[in-house]
């Protein structure tokens, strides 16, 4: 095998996701799942669930999985890179327990994990390397041979990630009307996480004031407004806001929220406001209904001209991105030198996950990472 399309140690990827209902009946047990140990009430997670309920129950983020699915494949097959493809989710069907089972019993020995989450923060990375931690506990509990398991590296500045964020901003600045365009501001969105979260995501040096998490996403935001000036000649303010805050009102919380920014930006006499959700891979229930449903209804109730530019999605561009992030790992692995491909001022990220990286409140094992029990 040409060592370009070289995949080895590895022999297979496993995408790995957060899972969402598939139906009204599925909502209240997934809620439950994704908030086990909280000692939340099935009424509230009835009213939680609301969300679901408007869309008949269904988060799109299953079919999103499957259609990105379906690309990794097709892109490993036209370039002739021999790697199975597996999909297991935190809280819903397919369970990652039940796929690392799957693999582990197809013979899989060396195991690339792809979160669907491209930022540096607890919930983004470090409580999808817990509950890989958790699933191999189970399975070494129950005999199984556990396959190693490593994660790739960070994405949100790869090319492959930031290239179709930047053309759906350019396509959203084009269906607005034309006597606001060249005034529209880009909220570039992400999802609001604690503060202390924030401060202390990363690796302990880059701790502190909003931590990675808030510097990945000012990079990646800089990198799409500065190539829309570039490619329309027009500079458009910009600024990164939050979204689908929850948790208790007295914890401090990114902001400013997204509803709340369109009333400021309407108030200064911004004419239009593009949203670009750049901290989500693809349009899931969130995106769906913090943006396309809440976030444009304030904006109908300002009389605010607002577009809403797409996610990343299953692009053939991000598919490509997976191949060669997982192509570059492989020969760090076999001990290659290797020039990481990433965009911006931050650079490439970690291969391996430092100790002291996105701290949970209460320790807990992770793999795929320097403290990892995981050999």
């Amino acid at each position: 095998m040409p060592d370009a399309l070289d995949a080895t140690p590895y022999d297979a990827l496993l995408l790995l996701s957060f899972g969402g209902p598939e139906g009204p009946d599925d909502v209240v047990p997934f809620l439950e799942n994704v908030t086990r140990g909280r000692g939340i009430p099935k009424e509230r997670l009835k009213e939680v669930g609301q969300h679901y309920f408007l869309f008949g129950g269904v988060s799109p983020i299953n079919d999103q999985n499957r259609a990105l699915l379906q690309a990794l494949r097709e892109d490993f097959a036209a370039h002739g890179l021999d790697l199975p493809v597996y999909w297991g989710n935190r809280n819903w069907a397919p369970y990652l327990t039940d796929t690392l089972r799957e693999m582990a019993a197809d013979g899989h020995r060396r195991v690339l994990v792809l979160a669907t989450s491209a930022y540096a923060s607890y919930s983004g990375c470090r409580q999808y390397r817990e509950n890989l931690a958790d699933a191999l506990a189970t399975l070494q509990a129950e005999g199984v041979q556990t396959p190693a398991v490593d994660k790739l590296r960070h994405y949100f500045n790869h090319p492959g990630f930031v290239e179709p964020m930047i053309d759906g901003v350019l396509r959203a600045l084009a269906d607005l009307p034309e006597d606001v365009r060249a005034g529209a501001h880009i909220a570039f969105t992400t999802h609001s996480i604690p503060t202390a979260a924030a401060d202390t995501s990363g690796p302990a040096e880059s701790h502190g004031d909003g931590g990675a998490y808030v510097a990945q996403h000012l990079d990646v935001a800089r990198l799409i407004a500065d190539a829309v000036r570039e490619r329309t000649g027009v500079d458009h303010p910009w600024q990164l806001v939050y979204q689908s805050r929850s948790g208790a009102p007295h914890i401090p919380w990114l902001e400013p929220d997204i509803c709340d920014h369109l009333e400021e930006r309407h108030a200064a006499g911004v004419p239009a406001v593009v949203m670009a959700p750049i901290g989500f891979v693809s349009d899931h229930m969130e995106v769906l209904y913090d943006l396309d449903t809440e976030a444009k209804a304030k904006a109908e109730e300002l009389g605010l001209p607002v577009r809403r530019s797409a996610t990343v999605g299953a692009d053939p561009r991000f598919a490509a991105a997976v191949r060669e992030l997982i192509l570059e790992r492989a020969a760090v692995e076999r001990g290659r030198e290797v020039t990481p491909c990433a965009l911006g001022a931050l650079g490439p990220s970690h291969n391996v996950c430092p100790v002291g990286c996105c701290p949970a409140r209460a320790p807990r094992p992770a793999a795929a990472g320097a403290d990892s029990p995981y050999a």
